[in-house]
């Protein structure tokens, strides 16, 4: 056997017994903090590391949150990433478990030569990748409650959780400003469509993060909130003027920075007024990520891209050039380039033969160093599993993300007092339609709350593959109620196009609405509240902005006159209703 073989048996045998050597790694007694860093730390460390090491700390690869066998290849491959190619970090990806993402953390930690500097995108909570912790509601949905209050306590939530689980950073919140309604993949992860608004409620979550030990991540520089493409699929392109930019997209950046956000996310899309070059993403644009956002804006932190694997870069470029491009142009971290060995060696070399200077890789070397520090990675790196159960998803915890999700419910429209209902049960229709395939149950906890308050009510189910006879059938049942109630879904997802309701849903809905002496028809949107620009005739419209069995339980109560309703639109619906419309409505008095 070879010394290379040995080292990695070695490291395999090893990765089998970290689940129990690491459970009883002592942690602090304190709630995590970020402090100045650790400069002696971080000189001595950027010394003794080779250039491929160099390399190695800017790059972050994915792994998931799931039980895995030691022999298993994928599991093998991500430990050898660690041992031996002593990658900077890694990202949490679903599916994921909280106690089986803490042991892997333990045990990829134990692996690492430096500390990891370990990532998730939580933009709606910890839960927004690892079952079993807190969920909170999108970004949009804090825009509709407009309270900081509530931000900063997501947020510090967020963080406390996150670290609890080993995670110290955080890929949110989404600053972009979406102006776009038919944006396909920002839309509700924005926090609305006014910069000022936007920034508010972001810098209260940035400080509800980072106050509790968690670095926040600004993105996607230099705004993604005005396309109708999305990026995993093709490249957009912001065509604003610079005084657009600077008003709009530019803006809550520029408040992020100065609120002190430790990272800023990239775009992978063209904006022709900050780089007139043909086809350059600003990923890979030093005139944006340097001339911009260190120079003009004086953000002094960390710049990671958007992960390299998206066709946004990949249908121009190749992993490698796309790689050096970013590192030229200013960006300290790569996330997710494919084949990250490959990478890694790629860039040594380039450095070696003068392409990249030594001194761009030890800067952005040194401040990811220097996050690591700050994180007081240096000095401890594990986590107690014993005490996940104590500190993820408590009552107050829930109780909190319960609250937020209460305080977004929107009421746009409520023609002659539709909502709340006052309808006898066998006079209730209820209809749950979702845009998407294989989705067929969307509504079911929607329909269960409806149906404890009014047992008789015939229900439907309806997906985009449902077909035309049995919508018909929908149709017809619905006809005779006096009132229905539709319960609207349409997934928000990376490579899907639309966040757009199913043509043929749209047809029997406005069918519905348009029948003479009809049922009285209240639609309540589960995703975008742009919904309503295609079924403008409904008598009431309700925006929940997310599909969770918290909303659907939460919509039933609004519906109900269970429950005040408070939330105003963060943005505007064109042609129907202005950003900062809502109906205020009280609880029904016993």
């Amino acid at each position: 056997m070879t010394k290379t073989h040995a080292a990695a048996a070695a490291a395999i045998l090893l990765a089998a017994l970290l689940v129990s050597s690491c459970a009883g790694v002592p942690a602090p007694a304190t709630a995590p903090r970020l402090a100045p860093p650790d400069t002696g730390w971080v000189a001595r460390t950027l010394r003794k590391m080779t250039v491929e090491e160099k390399i190695g700390q800017m790059v972050a690869c994915r792994f998931t949150g799931e039980f895995r066998n030691a022999d298993n290849a994928a599991l093998r491959e991500l430990e050898s990433l660690v041992a031996d190619a002593k990658i900077g970090g890694l990202i949490l990806f679903a599916p994921a478990r909280v106690h089986e993402t803490a042991e892997l953390i333990n045990g990829f930690q134990k692996l690492a030569k430096v500390p990891l500097l370990m990532a998730a995108d939580f933009e709606a909570g910890v839960a927004n990748r690892v079952t079993g912790a807190t969920l909170f509601p999108p970004l949009m949905a804090l825009g509709a409650a407009g309270s900081e209050d509530l931000a900063y306590a997501m947020g510090r939530i967020t963080a406390l959780e996150g670290r609890a689980l080993g995670i110290h950073m955080t890929y949110a919140p989404v600053v972009d400003v979406n102006i776009n309604p038919d944006n396909p993949i920002i839309n509700t992860r924005a926090v609305g469509a006014d910069p000022a608004l936007v920034s508010r409620i972001a810098n209260a979550f940035i400080r509800g993060v980072q106050a509790n030990g968690m670095i926040a991540t600004a993105k996607h520089f230099p705004g993604h909130g005005d396309t109708s493409l999305d990026s995993h699929s093709l490249m957009p392109t912001i065509e604003a003027d610079l005084e657009r930019l600077e008003k709009v997209e530019l803006f809550p950046f520029q408040s992020a920075v100065e609120a002190g956000v430790r990272a800023v996310m990239t775009a992978h899309l063209a904006v022709p007024a900050l780089d007139p070059t043909p086809g350059l993403p600003a990923t890979l644009s030093a005139p944006i990520m340097t001339g911009v956002l260190r120079e003009k804006m004086g953000f002094r932190g960390l710049i990671v891209t958007d992960a390299l694997e998206m066709a946004g870069v990949t249908n121009s470029y190749s992993t490698e050039e796309a790689s050096l491009r970013a590192i030229l142009a200013g960006v300290d971290q790569l996330l997710l380039p494919p084949e990250p060995a490959k990478v890694i060696a790629y860039l040594a070399a380039a450095v070696r033969d003068g392409r990249i200077p030594a001194a761009r890789i030890d800067a952005s070397v040194r401040r990811i160093l220097e996050a690591k520090a700050a994180l007081g990675l240096h000095r401890h790196r594990f986590v107690r599993i014993e005490d996940l159960r104590r500190l993820v998803a408590s009552r107050a915890y829930l109780e909190q993300a319960a609250k937020t999700f209460e305080s977004a419910t929107t009421l746009v429209r409520n023609e002659d007092g539709a909502v709340p209902l006052a309808v006898a049960p066998e006079k209730l229709a209820i209809l749950s339609l979702s845009s998407d395939f294989g989705d067929y149950y969307a509504g079911q906890a929607f329909v269960s709350a409806m149906r404890a308050r009014f047992p008789a009510a015939p229900a439907f189910y309806a997906d985009g593959d449902t077909g035309s006879e049995a919508l018909e059938e929908a149709f017809v049942q619905a006809s005779g109620a006096d009132t229905v109630v539709l319960a609207l879904f349409s997934r928000l997802s990376d490579r899907k196009g639309s966040v757009d309701l199913e043509p043929r849903h749209v047809d029997l809905i406005r069918r519905l609405a348009a029948l003479e002496d009809g049922p009285a028809v209240v639609a309540v949107s589960f995703g975008s509240p742009y919904f309503l620009r295609r079924i403008p005739e409904v008598d009431a419209y309700l925006c929940m902005y997310r599909n969770t069995p918290e909303t659907q339980a939460i919509a039933a109560r609004a519906l109900a006159g269970e429950m005040d309703i408070a939330g105003r639109l963060p943005v505007s619906i064109p042609g129907l209703y202005p950003l900062g419309h809502g109906l205020e409505l009280k609880r029904k008095t016993p």
